[in-house]
């Protein structure tokens, strides 16, 4: 057995790994368990060795529970996350589109791991399968790596951009030729993952799906930062947007049915101010970027929902309502 000095002195922390990793307060380890748990790694303990080395620990700030009895119990109670939220964080992984069933598969056994391995399995049998369309880029971590160390440094990067053809085949845009951005912050929405980038020559941020970017590199030329008054609060932008479509950002006027306000709140933020406009209807103004998808959410509540203003963007809703009624009309 091992049992010089040497061992003697990681035996404390290998019997913290062990209670750390295996216990819970409804699964706690006694003291003849963890005696052979630290012989399968070479290390022999006696029973009041392994007492002192816990008292140690718990001296040291390593907090361990222990139940007494003819034979003591020991747990480990503290997680840096709760049950709640690490079910919380299994979730959104599932229903995240841009995350691979590869890498999805690994995440989750990570992420429930967090909470010790006892209620991990627990955990990840609960867990609910989503009928998400998943993403077959696998060179999304390596992505988000070099994005993220681009806008720590300030640089900019270079990458290919592609859709898909109806045989799921990559086309790339500009017939193959390289991106070259100024990458300012990533969004998470609706379940896939943007970029957010400055264009200085249009003076406008655009954004960019970071599962449709392929060979993502950053190179030593500086990022163009946005002028100040361009500079956002992600939160405030992405409220903004309609499924991440850019567009014009303006302030609007909308009339809603009373029973809707808790789908404007969902969308806009409960921040958002509403005043009452009469026994059925409120009001509210907010900053929108003007786009397709903004003109289809006022038309999907159907008469329950009322552009007020400015008159410009209701002209274009118009268009764009007759344009659709247009490829409906017998020829």
């Amino acid at each position: 057995m091992k049992s010089n000095e040497k061992y003697n002195r990681i035996r404390p922390l290998k019997i913290w790994e062990i209670l750390q990793r295996e216990t819970d307060e409804d699964h706690p380890m006694g003291t003849e368990e963890l005696r052979a748990k630290l012989l399968e790694c070479g290390i022999e303990a006696h029973r009041t060795t392994i007492y002192e080395d816990i008292k140690l620990l718990n001296e040291c700030g390593y907090e361990i529970m222990s139940r007494r009895g003819r034979s003591n119990q020991y747990y480990v109670m503290d997680r840096s996350f709760s049950n709640p939220e690490i079910h919380i964080l299994l979730d959104a992984v599932q229903a995240a589109s841009f995350i691979t069933d590869k890498k999805t598969a690994e995440l989750v056994d990570k992420i429930a791991q967090l909470a010790g391995s006892q209620k991990g399995l627990v955990l990840k049998k609960n867990i609910v399968q989503f009928n998400t369309a998943k993403s077959s880029n696998e060179s999304i971590y390596y992505n988000v790596n070099e994005i993220v160390s681009a806008i720590n440094s300030r640089r900019k990067i270079i990458f290919l951009y592609f859709d898909y053809d109806n045989n799921h085949n990559r086309v790339y845009r500009k017939d193959g030729h390289h991106y070259v951005v100024s990458p300012y912050a990533t969004v998470f929405d609706d379940g896939h993952y943007y970029l957010v980038i400055y264009d200085k020559r249009y003076n406008k941020m655009t954004n960019y799906r970071i599962d449709r970017m392929d060979k993502v590199e950053i190179i030593e030329e500086l990022a163009d930062m946005p002028p100040e008054e361009m500079q956002f609060d992600i939160a405030n932008y992405k409220k903004s947007l309609f499924g991440m479509f850019s567009g014009e950002t303006t302030a609007v006027t909308i009339e809603a049915h009373r029973t809707l306000v808790d789908a404007i709140f969902d969308l806009f933020g409960e921040r958002t101010r509403i005043i009452s406009n009469g026994e059925e209807t409120v009001r509210f103004t907010v900053d929108v970027q003007v786009s397709a998808l903004f003109f289809g959410w006022c038309c999907s509540f159907g008469e329950k929902v009322k552009l007020l203003g400015p008159a410009n963007i209701i002209e274009q809703l118009k268009e764009y309502n007759e344009t659709i009624k247009n490829q409906y009309e017998e020829n």
